[in-house]
């Protein structure tokens, strides 16, 4: 074989070469996500997994894509049809998609996932957890300080642990500003009835509630429509939802959903992935409260991040169970 000949192959060889990792390195990353039955739409928790993979998009030039869970036994199903369609990392949007991942995660072992709000033991899926205690502590303060009344609500979704931890930190709050409150407290069996929601939030404000603070995703949308209406402080979850009402949401507890799914799209997109647990909590900025509609006074704000200050510094351990919260007594501060 002549010179030229050998020259010739090394050049087609090396074009070749380049071609493939140019392809490489701009090859579009696809995520897909999948909701709880609760939505697109409920101005809480999917959206704001979805505003992250939004962020991806622009920054990091992602493509996404989701799926709408009509009921639960959407779950699995939505979890294989994207795995079939190769995914680069498929994302399940709630604790409620804990049993269907532990079964897609074994059944598609190259598969990359994620869940939120629970942990699932398995190489091939991040968990991303928060500390929805410490938020929720956060607006208890400011409801306890907030009350003319005395008597505050809380309206749960499900009744699960996760939910509960809403609960237990949001009553610690209030208890560590205003030990005379009585919060009242009512679970509405689901996450996107908004009915219901209205309708517990009425009862609770006929018991002479000013003030009330929900866990329960789209049934938070009854809640802000009965504080609308009846002329009460709501607090949202999730995301700022004074939008929804300015002059009656007093603020919201924000659980950055968007930064976690953000982040572990940016895992992805730069090779960094790793199937083990994330915690987001206050000192991580994953937990916090927000005021987008003015409404929190300058005392307000500064109580609230006094005792935010605390919580970081390890002076208050937050409760998240019904045992700890009985057990918890705040300090001086």
């Amino acid at each position: 074989m002549s010179k030229k000949i050998i020259a010739l192959l090394l050049t087609t060889v090396l074009v070749l070469t380049l071609a493939v990792g140019c392809t490489s390195k701009t090859e579009k990353v696809t995520i897909g996500m999948i909701t709880d039955t609760g939505g697109l739409g409920d101005q809480s928790f999917n959206d704001s997994a979805w505003d992250g993979l939004a962020r991806a998009e622009k920054e990091l030039g992602i493509e996404r894509k989701v799926l709408e869970s009509e009921t639960a036994d959407d779950y699995l199903p939505n979890l294989t049809s994207f795995a079939e369609e190769n995914m680069d990392l498929i994302i399940g949007v709630g604790f409620l998609f804990n049993e269907s991942m532990k079964t897609a995660a074994e059944q598609f072992p190259n598969q990359k996932f994620a869940i939120i709000d629970s942990v699932v033991d398995a190489p091939n899926v991040a968990s991303l957890t928060f500390k929805e205690e410490e938020g929720s502590f956060l607006v208890g303060v400011i409801a306890g300080l907030t009350t003319k009344t005395n008597k505050i609500g809380f309206i749960g979704g499900m009744k699960f642990p996760l939910i509960e931890k809403f609960e237990y930190g949001f009553r610690a709050g209030v208890k560590a500003v205003n030990p005379n409150a009585e919060v009242f407290v009512n679970y509405a069996d689901s996450f996107e009835d908004a009915a219901k929601g209205k309708e517990i939030a009425l009862v609770q404000h006929e018991k002479g509630a000013d003030v009330i603070y929900h866990a329960a995703g789209g049934v938070g949308v009854g809640l802000i429509e009965a504080a609308k209406e009846k002329g009460f402080w709501a607090i949202g979850v999730d995301k700022d939802q004074s939008a929804l009402a300015p002059e009656n949401v007093l603020c919201s507890m924000v659980k950055r959903v968007d930064n976690a799914t953000f982040y572990v799209a940016k895992a992805v997109k730069e090779g960094t992935f790793e199937g083990k647990v994330y915690t987001y909590g206050l000192k991580e900025e994953g937990v916090g409260y927000s005021d987008k509609a003015g409404n929190l006074t300058k005392e307000l704000k500064d109580a609230a991040e006094k005792y935010k200050k605390a919580i970081i510094d390890g002076k208050i351990s937050v409760p998240k169970t019904k045992e700890e919260f009985e057990a918890f007594e705040a300090p001086e501060l």
